[in-house]
This record gives structure tokens, sequence and C-alpha cells, in this order.
């Protein structure tokens, strides 16, 4: 069985497929390469390519992805958040999975905020989709996405107190709640 260092590699390595098209990898590359600073790492591991993008990037760099002639991820599959719990820094990270219905190609793109600051710019303009996943985020973990249309709850009730998937948020809840 192999480790998870042996998986990893170098994305600026040349990756062909047979019909040539670019790989994810080497679409994240280019971009890269044209749009300094978009990208603060890009990790390749078990045919993934994940994209760490700082947060005032991410509705530029998803508006290329969506709408480029050899990306076309036109797919928003998830958006979730993460807490990575209380004693890491960055605390939390938002990440985006994307697909291309055209091109059969996936990438993840990871946003990573600190818990005095969780605030990252909405994608709502890219994908509608993102106006649910968004919203969702908000309610169980407690990111604001700035620029939302309408950044309110959409499981939990309207009165709850806290984000129920943080680490920190006790297990059987806060009162009135509370399954005593």
């Amino acid at each position: 069985m192999s480790t998870g260092a042996n998986n990893e590699r170098n994305v600026s390595e040349p990756v062909t497929t047979p019909d040539q098209r670019p790989t994810p990898s080497q679409l994240v590359t280019a971009l890269q390469r044209e749009h300094d600073g978009w990208f603060a790492e890009i990790v390749e591991a078990y045919g993934e390519v994940t994209a760490v993008v700082p947060r005032e990037h991410i509705g530029a760099v998803c508006a290329a992805l969506k709408t480029g002639a050899d990306s076309q991820f036109n797919f928003l599959a998830d958006l979730c958040g993460v807490d990575r719990g209380v004693e890491e820094e960055p605390r939390f990270e938002v990440n985006y999975h994307l697909f291309s219905t055209t091109r059969h190609h996936r990438i993840r793109l990871k946003v990573l905020v600190t818990e005095a600051d969780a605030h990252v710019p909405t994608v709502t303009g890219v994908w509608r989709t993102a106006n649910w996943h968004e919203r969702e985020t908000f309610d169980l973990i407690g990111i604001i996405f700035d620029g939302h249309p309408d950044l309110r709850r959409i499981l939990l009730p309207d009165d709850w107190q806290g984000h129920a998937l943080r680490k920190d948020f006790p297990l059987r809840g806060y009162e009135p709640y509370s399954l005593k």
C-alpha cells in the first residue's frame, strides 16, 4: 500500500491525455502563469487536483474556470465549509467541487479563512446554485459570504444560537433545544 507522500506530485510536470486535452492540473498551472497570486498552492494527490485560492480571488478563479474554452467547469457539484478545529489556524476552509460536464474533469478549490475574519466573497454570480450551498455553509459553520443576495439560515430555526457543525458546538445543543 502506498502512502500519501508517494501519491502526490508536482503539477508542473506535463501530463497528456490520449485525446491531447489539457488535464485539470495543466489548466490550473496555465491560469497560475497568467494570473500571479490566484493560487497559493496546487496539489495533485490520488488523481485529484486541489488548488488553494486566496479568498479575494475566488470569484475570478471560478469565472475563469467556468468560461475557459479548455476548462468549461460548468457545474458546481458542491460547496461546503469545514471546521478544522479550534487548535488549527486558519480554522475554517470552504471547498468548491467543480465538474466539467463536457470535458469530464473535476477540480477542488479551497479557501482558508480565520475564525476572526470568516468572510468569503460569494460566487452566486458564477453559479446560481451557489446560493443554497452558501446559505447551508453559513447556517451550519458560520462562514459569511459577502455579496450574497439572501444570506440567512436554511436548515436551522431562525432563533438557533451558534453553528451546529462547528467542532466546539455542544453535543446536546444549547437551551431551549437541549435533549436532556
